[in-house]
């Protein structure tokens, strides 16, 4: 019998702990998607930061086509080729001398979170715990990593949260000196915080940051998780500021749709992850990782990360001259491919309404909280796809009534 999926059938069937869009996208090419009905979208989503090479790039594909007549899984009970040949990569590319595969952001936050504390518990001893992140960061789902984020509304409702864990302002480093102390074991933050509004982290502050951690025995966590992988202009974004961390996290764009994630560190901190400490049964999926190696191959060539930084200013551009015409932000900001425009007080959290808009017109865009549109399209989206999404937001905006 056939059977053609609605969104009617999401309600029936899914937990309602998503709220998806009216349509349903079947096919993609690019920087562009078609729905059941044949319509067609441009994608200034990407999968939220996931699809750095678009939809259906030949790289990707070729490396699953591959990879899929060859080995799936293993477990890691065995390591496989392509793991080794991802993890090769990441480590002649980072600072890092080590790699743990995994299969999510999250997985890949928790074993930074873990490694960090096992780390201190092993060389400074056990009351050295407490981990500092920042209010409006955003570290994962699960209940370590979604309580070690700042937004409690993820982890109200779940019991008692995980302890020694606290919270500083970000960009604000009077803040993180209040709280730091000898039991401090790790400080966690985004270069760029992704789901908190789309706002870059100060290079003082980072710096400073890295300092602190010096000072006090402490490790520093860059979750790159969302601005890792190209998404910047470099191939992650502690390299823009010039400042290493002690142990950085990555998924999202690293497997360019596949799910896969990783968390990179040095060889003395990843010592103590001796045999059965952690571990991830879909971490070093022979699938996942051949995707994942041509994904940084391809995104760590020049000319991608160059064409970032173009694409970047091309956005920006148009984004002031709708301002000009609508008067509807307050600020654009952002870093790469990843950017906020945030609406001043005449569209006050109108941002769902133009993410409506927006559909309606044939542009899929992403928000990050009620008051900022947030663009990750492509690092390779054509510009002449970044001109005609941003004519379908002018006439999404225009179609609002202020």
């Amino acid at each position: 019998m056939s059977w053609t999926p609605t969104r009617e059938d999401f309600d029936r069937y899914m937990l309602p702990n998503y709220s998806p869009q009216r349509v349903i996208p079947v096919r993609g090419e690019g920087s562009r998607l078609w729905d059941q009905e044949g319509r067609e979208y441009i994608d200034f989503a990407g999968g939220i930061a996931v699809n750095a090479l678009g939809h259906n790039h030949p790289a990707l594909v070729g490396a699953l086509k591959e990879q899929g007549e060859k080995l799936w899984h293993l477990s890691n009970v065995y390591t496989n080729e392509p793991a080794l040949r991802l993890a090769r990569t990441l480590v002649e590319n980072t600072f890092a001398d080590r790699v743990f595969l995994c299969s999510s952001g999250g997985e890949a936050n928790e074993a930074a979170l873990k490694l960090a504390r096992r780390y201190a518990h092993d060389v400074h001893g056990p009351e050295k715990d407490t981990i500092i992140s920042f209010r409006q960061s955003f570290h994962g789902r699960t209940f370590f990593t979604v309580s070690v984020g700042g937004q409690p509304k993820y982890s109200q409702g779940f019991g008692p949260v995980p302890g020694g864990i606290e919270h500083a302002t970000y960009n604000d480093l009077d803040s993180v000196r209040e709280l730091i102390s000898e039991r401090t074991c790790a400080i966690m933050v985004e270069p760029m915080q992704g789901e908190g509004g789309v706002t870059p982290a100060d290079p003082t502050f980072l710096q400073g940051l890295r300092e602190l951690c010096n000072e006090y025995g402490a490790l520093l966590i860059f979750d790159e998780v969302q601005c890792g992988v190209g998404r910047t202009g470099s191939l992650y974004a502690y390299m823009d500021y010039g400042i290493t961390p002690d142990i950085l996290t990555s998924a999202k764009a690293l497997g360019g749709g596949f799910p896969i994630g990783a968390m990179m560190t040095t060889d003395e901190i990843g010592r103590v992850f001796v045999v059965g400490t952690h571990g991830s049964t879909y971490g070093g999926n022979p699938l996942a990782s051949a995707v994942a190696y041509a994904a940084v191959e391809t995104i760590r060539q020049p000319e991608v990360l160059k064409g970032v930084q173009q694409r970047h200013q091309l956005i920006r551009e148009q984004l002031e001259t709708l301002n000009q015409r609508f008067d509807c932000f307050s600020e654009i900001r952002g870093m790469g491919l990843l950017i906020g425009a945030e609406f001043n007080e005449r569209y006050q959290e109108r941002g769902r309404d133009v993410l409506a808009a927006a559909i309606n017109e044939g542009l899929m865009l992403l928000v990050a909280g009620p008051n900022v549109l947030r663009f990750a399209p492509s690092l390779i989206i054509p510009e002449e796809d970044i001109r005609e999404g941003m004519a379908r937001l002018e006439r999404a905006i225009a179609s609002l009534t202020v």
